[in-house]
């Protein structure tokens, strides 16, 4: 792939199909403290009835809950019901750093989100992630 003559965007690595695979799975989500507020300001309900009722507590972590194999605020219809409160991490996913790692985690990553664009393949894909990461783009939470 030829170098990009302008500056790279998320869209040209990534673009959500909300097919909620992410979603899926018994692990889950650790909430920081903005994602704690923002979950709960978006919900509408004080901090300790969303605790109570969708995060759990595990040693330090606050998480979000699991059922039936999947985020509790995952709806097979509507997808995720909290998408605009939505963690950090999961603004973040698929674009976590460990995609970096090698080319067999990029395989893993990329054969498990349609959104991800595996046809640049792992060399030019992470040119621009970390190109990404290095503007800040990333980190800012806002793709």
């Amino acid at each position: 792939m030829e170098a990009l003559s302008r500056i790279p965007v998320v869209a040209d690595i990534f673009q959500c199909t909300c097919c909620g695979f992410c979603c899926h799975g018994e692990t889950t989500v650790s909430l920081n403290e903005a994602d704690q507020k923002r979950m709960a300001t978006l919900m509408a309900l004080p901090r300790e009835e969303v605790l109570h009722r969708f995060w759990r507590v595990n040693g330090r972590e606050v998480q979000m809950q699991v059922r039936d194999g999947h985020c509790i605020f995952y709806d097979g219809k509507k997808g995720c019901t909290v998408h605009a409160g939505r963690p950090w991490r999961c603004r973040q996913w698929p674009l976590h750093p460990s995609i970096l790692t090698d080319e067999a985690n990029f395989l893993t990553i990329t054969a498990s989100c349609p959104g991800l664009k595996k046809e640049l393949g792992y060399e030019s894909f992470c040119r621009i992630f970390k190109t990404l990461i290095a503007n800040g783009t990333l980190m800012a939470g806002g793709f």
